[in-house]
């Protein structure tokens, strides 16, 4: 049985992000990066997370490779990947749906980062 939240939104640097379900092994995410903006370069180690570009247009880094995103584009990211969005010309929204274990803002480990976000180490 999924369950709705109504958390309200999580500010950060880039944009906001809301969860919209979750339930066991998973979570349903809306992110919003503003225009111009990118998340960290990351990866997960508990998780794998499915993106699906509703609004705007950018670009995802995954594992090297450069990809761009419009409406409509799906991202499928492993277990481990490094990947980052960026917003380009306009806003950027992605349903992001994880799946895994363990289901954490704990669980970025964060690579490389326009905002002071990286723990050294």
């Amino acid at each position: 049985m999924s369950v709705h939240l109504d958390a309200g939104r999580s500010e950060r640097p880039w944009g906001w992000f809301e969860t919209l379900a979750e339930g066991a092994g998973y979570r349903v995410k809306r992110l919003w990066i503003r225009r111009g903006q990118r998340i960290s370069r990351q990866r997960h180690h508990h998780r794998s997370e499915h993106w699906v570009v509703v609004a705007g247009s950018g670009a995802m880094e995954l594992d090297g490779q450069s990809i761009g995103l419009e409406p409509g584009s799906v991202a499928l990211i492993p277990q481990g990947a490094v990947h980052r969005a960026a917003a380009q010309g306009t806003d950027l929204e992605i349903i992001e749906v994880q799946r895994g274990d363990w289901l954490s803002e704990d669980d970025i480990e964060r690579l490389a980062d326009d905002f002071g976000r990286v723990k050294p180490g």
